[in-house]
């Protein structure tokens, strides 16, 4: 169930953070002379500037009604991800 969870959190942090972007293309591209010589002129892609979303989360309390159960509950140790998120500027 955990690992559901981490999947589930992973996923929807990776489709915030491609959906929102900004792209604008900044040069176009070329492709590269054709012929045989190596020595030639290897062509460019075109540059695109990307800026990311900018996603705000915060916390509120909300009562909700849930079952009371007991649980013995014990430590272990299990591994989680770690991720740490730098975006770019705003310019």
């Amino acid at each position: 169930m955990i690992k559901k969870f981490l999947y589930a959190s992973l996923s929807l942090a990776l489709a915030f953070s491609t959906a929102g972007c900004d792209v604008d293309k900044t040069e176009d591209g070329r492709l590269p002379n054709v012929d045989v010589d190596v020595s030639g002129d290897p062509g460019k892609l075109p540059e695109y500037d990307v800026d990311g979303p900018d996603v705000d989360v915060s916390m509120e309390e909300k009562e909700i009604s849930v079952p009371d159960v007991d649980v013995d509950m014990e430590k272990k140790k299990v591994k989680v991800p770690d991720v740490d998120v730098d975006l770019p500027a705003d310019e």
